[in-house]
């Protein structure tokens, strides 16, 4: 992939959400809503303080997060759907036992 964020940006891929609920209900497309997990994909080089100095971000590629509902940009790369969002936009990282 030919896209690296900057400054504090992030790039998520969304999680698709399960198509069954736990009673075995299938969900169809037009019910279903965006979910709000997704995969951190690449991250930008960090925010600038006042002094200048770069502060790294929290989030790493590879982390499962959770955003709000209406959080980031979507933008389409070579034919795969994305999420540019700031790290502010970034409610918590999800542990790997919970993911």
């Amino acid at each position: 992939m030919n896209f690296r964020p900057l400054h504090d940006r992030v790039l998520v891929k969304r999680v698709e959400a399960e198509e069954k609920t736990v009673g075995g209900i299938i969900i169809p497309d037009t019910v279903k809503e965006k979910p709000m997990e997704g995969e951190v994909v690449a991250v930008g080089s960090g925010s600038r303080n006042e002094t200048g100095t770069i502060l790294p971000l929290d989030v790493k590629a590879g982390d499962r997060i959770l955003f709000g509902k209406w959080s980031g940009t979507e933008i389409r790369i070579d034919g795969t759907d994305f999420i540019v969002m700031k790290e502010s936009d970034i409610m918590g990282i999800m542990n790997s036992k919970a993911a």
